[in-house]
């Protein structure tokens, strides 16, 4: 198979220029770096540029031939050998038939002017070694030049001119080829990649656009695992549930039987979350108060938790706060894992429980589905191995890796200001290895790692992924669920960390409510909605699924309801903290909130609207969703003006006597110039005048004068049409 031009002068040490050179010499057109040559071109350019390998072999040949063909051999072999003096610029092969004054390198230095010093510099390769390590050095660094040559880089766009300067060409060159593929182009034009790829191919030259990443948005970058070994790394488990159904328990129960207690009055909790070892494999839970806090932190975007255990009381079944929980697990999209709790007590009745929770799609192993149902006892600690085991395996089935060869990075837990110590953080570290003395940029604040301690109160020095610390050093409190990352370089963290702080600082200023059903509108054009959330509650269940079903039947074009949640019930502070989270509208059906729920929405920012009519929910929510719609627009013809003379005004323009011939002409309207029946031009008025006053407008049978804006080629017996655009209601 054939090789291209570049491939063999990149083998040869030379440049692609020269191999061309040669070509042309034996009458071999190629067009460019990139064309193909075939073996016969391959080998007869070898012999030029490499004729010692060729002439070691014909001797080779010639040995047990006569002595007087030798000569002739040698005549044969000198032509050849000739061309690769000229053609191999530096780098070139000896010349053993003499020297002359020019040949001789030691003339270089001697050289007085320009005529003398042409020969030496044109001779001087032909005395070159290419042993020697300058000529070697020359050679390499001519490939390289001639590699990085024929590649073009760019970050953004390139325009026609940039691209023509990469390239070595006139703009006019990149412009006719343009015009060539059906592309009208100037020379400041911006140019696609796809086009600047077509253009470099032409010209002979590849392209490689180079990404440029914003390292203050180090939250929107994913993290490249490519370079590093994948290691198994704990789950993190996050236990939720109703807070009398067994979950403090239970959160107890573990921490009493799996977590060795070296120290007097047992183990003390000093950031909420600590590890577990089973079977020679850890597991770290995360001790959050209850679901809300699972909430905002999913509500702040802290993607933190690996498995969610839902905890329901055999006796007592599901309950509000455990469906909310559901709600809360599905949409961090996390496996569920389900603890039948209080198996110990008389009325304990797991089949109910496993029956309600088919309603939420909860549906156990046994029966055909997916969930994983565990029976426990917290209080006498039955059930908790099983537990552990379950969530062992469902950590093997979803394989959760990381590397800790990687800077670290990971989450904010939670956050506090100590009086002794300062800004105090607990970390989950998520990737990579955290060390004392790493520079760091968590959220909006920045610092280096001071002092570190672990969910037993100890002191560490590094700790890897998937393991809570506590941490100091900070210079402010940052917020729980904000995303930290560590950088090699204290100074480059410290410049990261305020502008993120500066940028916060701006978005607190510019930040607006929550959705409420008045500015929907508004919020679709700017982007920030794209379907409208709502949270129902209701007195019974009926109600609440009705109320469900009708808004899902409202067809508005380009708009959805999407039911975060619906249950029954006062509106809670539960519901409060989801739909802040979710940035939802609660719709309250013959419910109230509570005063607690109130006061949240308030300093949450959410709205509720309540209902007693039904009729009345439906159609505010229909109203709203057609809010969230482009309004529709007719055109209104308001009047008509002929123009009946023409005066040119200097530093202003031309002025038209007009005569209002139909309707009336407002200041504010738009207007038409009709020539014949044919628009010559459309825009908005500049000047409408009464004699020597300004007018709002004109009625029918009045004289006024008028100034078209940005238009001043008015003729007389032209039409002027007034027109406005007036939004018409949405059927």
């Amino acid at each position: 198979m054939g090789k291209r031009v570049y491939e063999f002068a990149k083998e040869q040490n030379v440049t692609s220029k020269q191999v061309i050179t040669q070509l042309e010499k034996l009458n071999k057109s190629v067009k460019n770096h990139m064309a193909v040559l075939d073996e016969e071109t391959v080998k007869q350019l070898d012999r030029v540029f490499n004729p010692e390998k060729y002439r070691a072999e014909k001797q080779a040949e010639s040995k047990p031939a006569s002595t007087s063909n030798e000569p002739k051999q040698e005549k044969k072999e000198a032509p050849k050998a000739r061309p690769q003096a000229g053609q191999q610029n530096r780098g070139g092969q000896n010349n053993r038939g003499g020297q002359n004054r020019f040949n001789d390198p030691r003339n270089k230095k001697r050289g007085k002017g320009k005529g003398k010093g042409k020969p030496v510099k044109a001779a001087i390769p032909q005395e070159a070694d290419p042993n020697s390590k300058t000529s070697q050095r020359k050679a390499a660094r001519l490939a390289q030049e001639a590699e990085m040559g024929n590649v073009i880089k760019y970050e953004d766009v390139l325009s026609v001119s940039d691209l023509a300067e990469k390239m070595n060409k006139k703009p006019n060159e990149i412009i006719m080829k343009l015009m060539g593929l059906g592309v009208m182009a100037t020379i400041n034009q911006t140019l696609d990649d796809e086009t600047i790829e077509l253009l470099a191919t032409e010209f002979g030259y590849e392209v490689e656009k180079e990404v440029v990443v914003d390292e203050t948005d180090f939250e929107t970058v994913e993290v490249d695992f490519s370079q590093y070994d994948l290691e198994e790394r704990p789950a993190v488990v996050t236990i939720m549930g109703h807070v009398d159904h067994g979950k403090t328990t239970l959160l107890d129960s573990i921490r009493n039987t799996k977590v060795v207690a070296g120290e007097a009055g047992g183990i003390t909790q000093h950031i909420g979350a600590y590890q577990v070892s089973v079977n020679d494999k850890k597991i770290t839970f995360l001790d959050t108060p209850g679901h809300a806090a699972f909430t905002t932190m999913r509500a702040r975007g802290a993607e933190v938790t690996d498995i969610a255990i839902i905890v329901v009381a055999a006796d007592d079944g599901v309950m509000p706060q455990t469906e909310e929980a559901i709600s809360h697990a599905k949409a961090a999209n996390v496996p569920i894992i389900v603890a039948v709790n209080k198996m110990d007590k008389e009325g304990a009745n797991p089949d109910r429980v496993k029956q309600e929770l088919t309603e939420f799609g909860l549906i156990p192993e046994e029966w055909g589905g997916e969930t994983i149902f565990v029976p426990i006892s917290a209080i006498k600690g039955e059930g908790i191995d099983e537990l552990l085991e379950m969530i062992l395996l469902v950590s093997e089935v979803e394989e959760y890796k990381s590397t800790p060869e990687m800077p670290a990075r990971g989450s904010v837990i939670e956050a506090k200001l100590d009086k002794g110590r300062g800004p105090v953080a607990t970390l989950l570290v998520q990737h990579g290895t955290l060390r004392i003395g790493d520079p760091i940029v968590v959220g909006s604040t920045f610092g280096r790692v001071r002092a570190m301690v672990n969910d037993i109160g100890r002191r560490v020095k590094q700790v890897g992924p998937s393991t809570p610390i506590e941490i100091t050093g900070l210079n402010d409190v940052p917020q729980a669920g904000d995303q930290f990352i560590v950088f090699e370089d204290e100074k480059k963290a410290r410049a990261i960390g305020e502008r993120r702080y500066q940028r916060y600082l701006e978005s607190q200023r510019r930040e607006s409510a929550k959705v409420s059903l008045d500015d929907l509108f508004s919020r679709i054009q700017e982007g920030e909605v794209k379907d409208l959330n709502v949270i129902i509650k209701a007195d019974v269940q009926g109600s609440a699924e009705a109320l469900a079903g009708s808004l899902r039947k409202i067809d508005v074009e380009g708009v959805k309801v999407n039911i975060v949640h619906q249950g029954v019930g006062a509106i809670t502070e539960g519901d409060v903290i989801l739909a802040s989270a979710a940035n939802a509208v609660i719709i309250g059906f013959n419910v109230r909130p509570d005063g607690n729920a109130r006061s949240m929405a308030e300093q949450e920012n959410v709205e509720m609207r309540l209902h007693r009519i039904i009729y009345n929910a439906i159609e505010e929510i229909e109203s709203a969703m057609k809010g969230m719609l482009d309004p529709e627009f007719v055109e209104e013809i308001t009047g008509q003006v002929e123009v009946r003379d023409v005066f040119k005004v200097s530093k202003v323009g031309t002025i038209a006597g007009c005569y209002v011939t139909e309707g009336k002409i407002t200041r504010d309207a738009g207007v038409r110039v009709i020539r014949n029946g044919i628009v010559v031009y459309e825009g908005k008025l500049d000047t409408l005048r009464r004699y020597k006053d300004d007018v709002k407008e004109v009625a029918t049978g009045y004289e006024c004068g008028i100034k078209v804006e940005k238009f001043d080629d008015i003729k007389v017996e032209d039409v002027i049409e007034a027109f406005v655009m007036k939004e018409i209601e949405r059927k």
